[in-house]
């Protein structure tokens, strides 16, 4: 015969339940923690550690989060993109063309804000990408991205102010897109004016924290630990100097990556998603540690670092 589900445990399931069915749609706040103690008591209130220990599971799946002095509610959840890395150096690659018809080939909207263009003394890592001295002024084209009204990604795109001062290319300092957008119609426009052709790419991809400008812009919250992937792609002409740098950073929670090579069959949309939390059997798990944290409430609190 088996142990009877763990109260607090029931009480997860069953907030669960109600947010996976929409009856808690994303935004609605749960009942207070006096509330639920009263909704969830036998023969009387449960405990505020139990009514604790199931709120902070729901935390730990990402279906709510918890903000100071207002109450715990439902977490809004993007449906993730997929980001088709190209390996050819002619198609622009995965920042902007690739981008829009991805999107809609998968009935999504796209919506770019017009390029934010300055010139500015560029960072050591824009330097080195660039082939220039660090503060060497240099051209800075920033976008935000949304699909279907949700933030996507945040880019911007460095060009060598020589581009402008020595070949004429002053499109570049048009805060408009170029004809083509941020990526396809400027590598014309590059070649067309210049002469200059991206022939050769050579990305870095980096997992780390989101910084303050990057929580606030795709709503991450401090409860529900996100990482972002940051794309660092530099282009290169014909005699391998390097004519762009690419700096994209995108939140894990809402983008997926794929890479393919050779000949390999279409991606099986109907697999389940791997990366998704898998949610142990209520049959024979343990009783909330002493402390009034469960054993899945600790690998969580781990994992996110707190």
């Amino acid at each position: 015969m088996s142990e009877p589900m763990p109260l607090y445990r029931q009480i997860f399931e069953d907030l669960r339940s109600q947010i996976e069915s929409g009856e808690l749609s994303p935004g609605d706040q749960l009942k207070s923690e006096a509330e639920l103690m009263e909704e969830y008591g036998r023969d009387g209130k449960a405990s505020r550690n139990t009514v604790r220990d199931a709120v902070r599971l729901l935390v730990g799946r990402g279906l709510v989060e918890t903000r100071a002095g207002q109450g715990t509610f439902v977490v809004r959840k993007t449906q993730p993109f997929l980001t088709r890395l190209t390996l050819d150096p002619e198609s622009g690659g995965f920042e902007d063309e690739i981008f829009r018809s991805e999107a809609q080939r998968h009935g999504r909207e796209p919506k770019e804000t017009t390029p934010r263009v300055e010139v500015q003394p560029a960072s050591a890592l824009v330097a080195a990408r660039l082939g220039v001295a660090e503060g060497t002024p240099v051209i800075s084209r920033h976008q935000e991205r949304s699909i279907d009204g949700t933030p996507w990604s945040l880019q911007t795109v460095y060009y060598p102010m020589e581009f402008v001062a020595e070949g004429g290319a002053t499109d570049l300092l048009v805060p408009d897109d170029i004809s083509g957008g941020q990526t396809e119609g400027v590598l014309k426009y590059l070649e067309s004016t210049l002469g200059v052709k991206q022939v050769g790419l050579r990305d870095m991809i980096i997992a780390r924290p989101p910084r303050g400008l990057e929580k606030r812009f795709f709503g991450l919250s401090d409860k529900v630990q996100v990482a972002v992937v940051e794309l660092q792609r530099a282009s290169y002409d014909e005699d391998g100097k390097p004519i762009r740098f690419a700096l994209t950073v995108y939140p894990a929670d809402r983008n997926q990556f794929e890479m393919v090579m050779g000949r390999v069959p279409p991606l099986d949309t109907t697999a389940p998603d791997e990366s998704s939390p898998t949610e142990s059997s209520a049959d024979g798990e343990e009783a909330p540690s002493a402390s009034g944290s469960s054993p899945d409430d600790e690998a969580l609190d781990s994992a996110a670092g707190s």
